[in-house]
Protein backbone atom coordinates (compact mmCIF):
# COMPACT_ATOMS: atom_id res chain seq x y z
CA UNK A 1 0.00 0.00 0.00
CA UNK A 2 1.72 3.23 -1.03
CA UNK A 3 1.25 6.53 1.40
CA UNK A 4 -2.13 8.28 1.63
CA UNK A 5 -1.86 12.60 1.85
CA UNK A 6 -4.43 13.83 4.05
CA UNK A 7 -5.74 17.31 4.19
CA UNK A 8 -7.96 17.94 7.35
CA UNK A 9 -11.74 18.92 5.29
CA UNK A 10 -11.26 15.59 2.76
CA UNK A 11 -13.39 16.67 0.15
CA UNK A 12 -12.61 13.88 -2.59
CA UNK A 13 -10.16 11.11 -2.71
CA UNK A 14 -7.74 11.33 -5.57
CA UNK A 15 -6.07 8.70 -6.33
CA UNK A 16 -3.13 9.24 -8.74
CA UNK A 17 -1.00 6.63 -10.85
CA UNK A 18 2.62 7.47 -12.36
CA UNK A 19 6.13 5.67 -11.60
CA UNK A 20 7.74 8.88 -11.04
CA UNK A 21 7.73 9.20 -7.29
CA UNK A 22 8.97 12.46 -7.67
CA UNK A 23 6.00 13.21 -9.65
CA UNK A 24 3.63 11.87 -7.37
CA UNK A 25 4.59 13.48 -4.38
CA UNK A 26 4.58 17.30 -5.65
CA UNK A 27 1.32 16.17 -7.59
CA UNK A 28 0.10 14.94 -4.21
CA UNK A 29 1.22 17.79 -1.62
CA UNK A 30 -0.46 20.09 -3.93
CA UNK A 31 -3.51 18.70 -3.61
CA UNK A 32 -3.40 17.90 -0.16
CA UNK A 33 -3.11 21.62 0.38
CA UNK A 34 -6.13 22.05 -1.71
CA UNK A 35 -8.91 19.83 0.11
CA UNK A 36 -8.36 16.15 -1.32
CA UNK A 37 -7.31 13.28 0.22
CA UNK A 38 -4.59 11.61 -2.05
CA UNK A 39 -3.93 8.00 -2.34
CA UNK A 40 -0.69 7.17 -4.85
CA UNK A 41 -0.32 3.74 -6.96
CA UNK A 42 3.55 3.55 -8.99
CA UNK A 43 1.92 0.91 -11.46
CA UNK A 44 -1.38 0.39 -13.68
CA UNK A 45 -1.63 -2.96 -12.22
CA UNK A 46 -1.51 -1.38 -8.37
CA UNK A 47 -3.69 1.31 -9.50
CA UNK A 48 -6.21 -1.31 -10.53
CA UNK A 49 -6.30 -2.79 -7.52
CA UNK A 50 -6.12 0.53 -4.91
CA UNK A 51 -9.63 1.59 -7.14
CA UNK A 52 -11.17 -1.97 -5.56
CA UNK A 53 -10.13 -1.35 -2.33
CA UNK A 54 -10.30 2.50 -1.86
CA UNK A 55 -12.84 3.84 -4.66
CA UNK A 56 -11.76 7.04 -5.38
CA UNK A 57 -13.57 9.68 -6.41
CA UNK A 58 -11.18 10.95 -9.23
CA UNK A 59 -8.06 9.43 -10.89
CA UNK A 60 -4.93 10.94 -12.85
CA UNK A 61 -2.69 8.28 -14.50
CA UNK A 62 0.94 9.03 -16.43
CA UNK A 63 0.54 7.19 -19.91
CA UNK A 64 4.22 6.31 -20.01
CA UNK A 65 4.71 3.51 -17.24
CA UNK A 66 6.42 -0.07 -17.46
CA UNK A 67 4.48 -2.76 -18.05
CA UNK A 68 0.51 -1.62 -18.38
CA UNK A 69 0.78 2.06 -19.34
CA UNK A 70 -1.83 4.55 -19.06
CA UNK A 71 -3.93 4.14 -21.84
CA UNK A 72 -4.12 0.06 -21.05
CA UNK A 73 -4.74 0.93 -16.99
CA UNK A 74 -7.88 3.50 -18.50
CA UNK A 75 -9.55 1.13 -20.83
CA UNK A 76 -9.14 -1.83 -18.13
CA UNK A 77 -10.68 0.40 -15.08
CA UNK A 78 -13.64 1.53 -17.99
CA UNK A 79 -14.05 -2.26 -18.11
CA UNK A 80 -15.24 -2.45 -14.69
CA UNK A 81 -18.85 -2.23 -13.84
CA UNK A 82 -17.91 -1.16 -10.23
CA UNK A 83 -15.40 1.37 -11.60
CA UNK A 84 -16.38 2.90 -15.00
CA UNK A 85 -17.93 6.02 -13.49
CA UNK A 86 -14.97 7.09 -11.91
CA UNK A 87 -13.52 9.65 -14.11
CA UNK A 88 -10.03 9.79 -15.04
CA UNK A 89 -7.57 12.44 -16.18
CA UNK A 90 -4.51 11.08 -18.24
CA UNK A 91 -1.40 13.54 -18.10
CA UNK A 92 2.25 12.62 -20.66
CA UNK A 93 4.85 14.46 -21.77
CA UNK A 94 5.23 12.24 -24.80
CA UNK A 95 2.37 11.06 -25.83
CA UNK A 96 1.02 14.47 -27.33
CA UNK A 97 0.15 14.46 -30.95
CA UNK A 98 -3.62 14.89 -31.21
CA UNK A 99 -3.50 10.85 -32.02
CA UNK A 100 -2.50 10.65 -28.54
CA UNK A 101 -5.03 12.43 -27.00
CA UNK A 102 -7.39 11.38 -29.51
CA UNK A 103 -6.59 7.46 -28.22
CA UNK A 104 -6.45 8.59 -24.53
CA UNK A 105 -10.42 9.97 -25.25
CA UNK A 106 -10.97 6.40 -27.16
CA UNK A 107 -9.82 4.52 -24.17
CA UNK A 108 -12.80 6.40 -21.66
CA UNK A 109 -10.36 9.49 -20.10
CA UNK A 110 -12.33 12.29 -19.36
CA UNK A 111 -9.88 15.06 -19.71
CA UNK A 112 -5.97 14.75 -20.88
CA UNK A 113 -3.16 17.29 -19.94
CA UNK A 114 0.44 18.14 -21.68
CA UNK A 115 3.48 17.71 -19.38
CA UNK A 116 4.92 20.53 -18.51
CA UNK A 117 1.41 21.81 -17.33
CA UNK A 118 0.57 24.26 -14.50
CA UNK A 119 -0.76 22.55 -11.20
CA UNK A 120 -3.77 25.04 -10.65
CA UNK A 121 -4.70 24.32 -14.39
CA UNK A 122 -4.49 20.78 -13.34
CA UNK A 123 -6.60 21.55 -10.12
CA UNK A 124 -9.10 23.53 -12.30
CA UNK A 125 -9.58 20.32 -14.96
CA UNK A 126 -9.92 18.23 -11.70
CA UNK A 127 -12.51 20.31 -10.34
CA UNK A 128 -14.46 20.75 -13.65
CA UNK A 129 -14.11 16.84 -14.49
CA UNK A 130 -15.81 16.14 -11.19
CA UNK A 131 -18.45 18.20 -11.42
CA UNK A 132 -19.18 17.16 -15.11
CA UNK A 133 -19.75 13.48 -13.74
CA UNK A 134 -21.96 14.73 -10.66
CA UNK A 135 -23.97 17.00 -13.46
CA UNK A 136 -24.30 14.85 -16.40
CA UNK A 137 -27.77 14.62 -17.84
CA UNK A 138 -27.61 11.58 -18.88
CA UNK A 139 -29.68 9.09 -17.76
CA UNK A 140 -27.91 6.62 -15.10
CA UNK A 141 -30.75 4.28 -14.14
CA UNK A 142 -33.66 2.22 -15.75
CA UNK A 143 -33.26 -0.05 -18.43
CA UNK A 144 -33.86 0.29 -22.46
CA UNK A 145 -34.61 -2.51 -24.00
CA UNK A 146 -35.52 -2.78 -27.82
CA UNK A 147 -35.25 -5.58 -30.24
CA UNK A 148 -31.68 -6.72 -30.41
CA UNK A 149 -30.15 -5.32 -27.44
CA UNK A 150 -30.65 -4.21 -23.69
CA UNK A 151 -28.95 -1.62 -21.69
CA UNK A 152 -29.29 -1.74 -18.40
CA UNK A 153 -27.65 1.77 -17.06
CA UNK A 154 -28.26 1.44 -13.07
CA UNK A 155 -25.68 -1.93 -13.71
CA UNK A 156 -23.57 -0.67 -16.71
CA UNK A 157 -24.42 -3.18 -19.04
CA UNK A 158 -25.14 -3.72 -22.40
CA UNK A 159 -26.51 -7.22 -23.80
CA UNK A 160 -26.82 -7.36 -27.49
CA UNK A 161 -28.72 -10.67 -28.48
CA UNK A 162 -28.63 -11.72 -24.58
CA UNK A 163 -25.01 -11.31 -25.08
CA UNK A 164 -23.01 -9.45 -22.62
CA UNK A 165 -20.97 -6.87 -25.16
CA UNK A 166 -17.53 -4.86 -23.01
CA UNK A 167 -18.04 -1.17 -23.52
CA UNK A 168 -16.55 1.95 -21.71
CA UNK A 169 -18.26 4.32 -19.38
CA UNK A 170 -18.65 6.85 -22.42
CA UNK A 171 -19.60 4.26 -24.93
CA UNK A 172 -22.35 2.57 -23.03
CA UNK A 173 -23.63 6.75 -22.37
CA UNK A 174 -23.50 7.52 -25.33
CA UNK A 175 -25.53 4.68 -26.76
CA UNK A 176 -28.08 5.14 -24.28
CA UNK A 177 -28.56 8.56 -25.26
CA UNK A 178 -28.80 7.38 -29.13
CA UNK A 179 -31.06 4.70 -28.37
CA UNK A 180 -33.19 6.51 -25.78
CA UNK A 181 -34.84 8.54 -28.77
CA UNK A 182 -34.87 7.15 -31.92
CA UNK A 183 -34.98 8.81 -34.93
CA UNK A 184 -34.15 11.78 -33.19
CA UNK A 185 -30.97 13.58 -34.76
CA UNK A 186 -28.25 14.66 -31.54
CA UNK A 187 -25.49 17.12 -32.48
CA UNK A 188 -22.16 16.49 -31.71
CA UNK A 189 -22.56 19.55 -29.33
CA UNK A 190 -25.29 18.31 -27.80
CA UNK A 191 -23.37 14.71 -27.42
CA UNK A 192 -20.56 16.42 -25.78
CA UNK A 193 -22.61 18.30 -23.16
CA UNK A 194 -24.87 15.55 -22.36
CA UNK A 195 -22.47 12.28 -22.40
CA UNK A 196 -19.05 14.28 -21.58
CA UNK A 197 -20.51 17.25 -19.78
CA UNK A 198 -18.01 19.72 -21.76
CA UNK A 199 -18.85 23.23 -22.39
CA UNK A 200 -19.90 23.65 -25.88
CA UNK A 201 -18.20 26.81 -26.03
CA UNK A 202 -14.94 26.04 -24.78
CA UNK A 203 -14.93 22.50 -26.47
CA UNK A 204 -16.30 21.24 -29.56
CA UNK A 205 -14.36 18.81 -30.85
CA UNK A 206 -16.26 16.45 -32.68
CA UNK A 207 -12.80 14.28 -33.03
CA UNK A 208 -14.12 12.97 -29.58
CA UNK A 209 -17.75 11.65 -30.63
CA UNK A 210 -16.05 10.47 -33.97
CA UNK A 211 -13.91 7.83 -31.91
CA UNK A 212 -16.66 6.86 -29.63
CA UNK A 213 -18.96 6.28 -32.47
CA UNK A 214 -16.70 4.44 -34.28
CA UNK A 215 -15.64 1.99 -31.37
CA UNK A 216 -19.10 1.21 -30.39
CA UNK A 217 -20.15 0.11 -33.87
CA UNK A 218 -17.18 -2.58 -33.97
CA UNK A 219 -18.73 -3.64 -30.98
CA UNK A 220 -22.47 -3.69 -31.43
CA UNK A 221 -22.57 -5.81 -34.61
CA UNK A 222 -22.66 -5.00 -38.07
CA UNK A 223 -26.86 -5.16 -37.85
CA UNK A 224 -26.66 -2.97 -34.52
CA UNK A 225 -23.86 -0.54 -35.85
CA UNK A 226 -25.68 0.07 -39.23
CA UNK A 227 -28.78 1.60 -37.30
CA UNK A 228 -26.43 4.50 -35.87
CA UNK A 229 -26.72 6.64 -38.88
CA UNK A 230 -24.04 10.09 -39.45
CA UNK A 231 -26.40 12.93 -40.43
CA UNK A 232 -23.86 15.30 -42.67
CA UNK A 233 -24.12 18.73 -41.01
CA UNK A 234 -26.31 18.32 -38.23
CA UNK A 235 -24.71 14.75 -35.93
CA UNK A 236 -25.80 11.58 -35.16
CA UNK A 237 -29.40 9.32 -34.93
CA UNK A 238 -30.25 5.70 -34.09
CA UNK A 239 -32.67 4.26 -36.31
Amino acid sequence: MRRQFLSETMRKKALIVDDDRDMINILAKYLANHDFSVLSAYTGAEGLVMVESTKPDIIITDVEMPGMDGFAFCKKLKEKKNAAAIPVIIMSGKKITEADVISGYAGGADDYVIKPFSYPVLLAKINAVLRRAKDSPVLRTGKIKKSGFEIDLEGRTLKVSGKPIRVTSKELDLFSLLASKPGRVFSVNHMLESVWGFDSTNYNDPHTVEVHISNLRKKLGARLSARIKAVAGHGYKFE
